[in-house]
C-alpha cells in the first residue's frame, strides 16, 4: 500500500509541475501576441 501511495504522490508531483509549464508557455505566447499587435498599430 504504501509504494501505491508514493506513486500517486510522484504523479500529482509531476502532473502539477506539467499544468505550470504549459501555462508558462501560454502567457509568454500571449504576450508574445500583445507585442505584435502594439508594433502593428
Amino acid at each position: 500500500m504504501k509504494r501505491i501511495n508514493a506513486v500517486l504522490v510522484a504523479a500529482l508531483a509531476v502532473a502539477a509541475t506539467a499544468c505550470n509549464t504549459v501555462q508558462g508557455i501560454g502567457q509568454d505566447l500571449q504576450r508574445g501576441g500583445q507585442a505584435i499587435e502594439r508594433a502593428a498599430r
